[in-house]
């Protein structure tokens, strides 16, 4: 987890410079310039939404963008920006992963083994994996891999996506556009996320291994 905080903080260090400059290009290009840049923090692109969403989100209560629109539009980049990655990893990384596998120390049984628990548990994997910084931006790609039901897929990746954003958009209305108070309040929110994240797959477990149990015993 402290890893994971460190590479957040890195992500998040790039100053009210780039801070400023999104706000005005968001400024100017609306709603079209979260999705757009949205889209690129979603895709294999590292670009956080960090920077992109509370800066709509403080624009939002300046009464010059409308809050629910500016959380739509970053659910909609989110998933554009992920179809991206899967559309990616489905077209070419399969085939590629599966020829050169032995490169990557995966043999067809492991490859085997990990599509099985993908197809079984994606949901709840794609999910949690939008909720944890720099995760969510390739979370996308294993799912391409195993080529996930695309409609399940998009489903749980705007339902992660609506969660972050939301977040994300009401920080920046309510605490402006300081990279260093939204970094200490986006810090302060992810102390709730992560035990609430963990506390939702045991309880996951919990109602899979039932259902599993109730089968084998019917």
């Amino acid at each position: 987890m402290e890893t994971i905080k460190s590479l957040f903080h890195d992500i998040l260090g790039i100053g009210a410079v780039v801070v400023t400059f999104l706000v005005h290009t968001v400024g100017r290009l609306g709603y079209a310039g979260v999705i757009l840049l949205m889209a690129l923090e979603s895709s294999f692109v590292p670009f956080p939404s960090e920077v992109v969403v509370p800066p709509a989100g403080y624009l939002a209560s300046l009464g010059q963008m409308n809050i629910f629109l500016v959380i739509l539009s970053g659910i909609v980049g989110s998933i554009l920006g992920s179809l991206l990655n899967y559309w990616i990893a489905s077209r070419f990384g399969r085939d590629f992963l599966l020829k050169y596998s032995k490169y990557f120390f995966i043999n067809t049984e492991k490859f085997a083994r990990f599509e099985v628990f993908f197809n079984t548990h994606g949901e709840i994997t794609t999910f949690v994996g939008r909720l944890i910084p720099v995760i969510r931006q390739y979370i996308s790609f294993p799912a391409g891999l195993v080529r996930m039901n695309l409609k399940k897929f998009i489903f749980y990746t705007g339902l992660g996506a609506a969660i972050w954003c939301t977040v994300l958009a009401y920080v920046g209305y309510f605490v402006g556009n300081n990279i260093d108070i939204i970094k200490e309040n986006i810090d302060y929110i992810m102390y709730f996320i992560f035990p609430a994240l963990i506390l939702l797959v045991i309880i996951y477990m919990i109602i899979y291994k039932y259902h599993k149990k109730r089968e084998t015993i019917s």
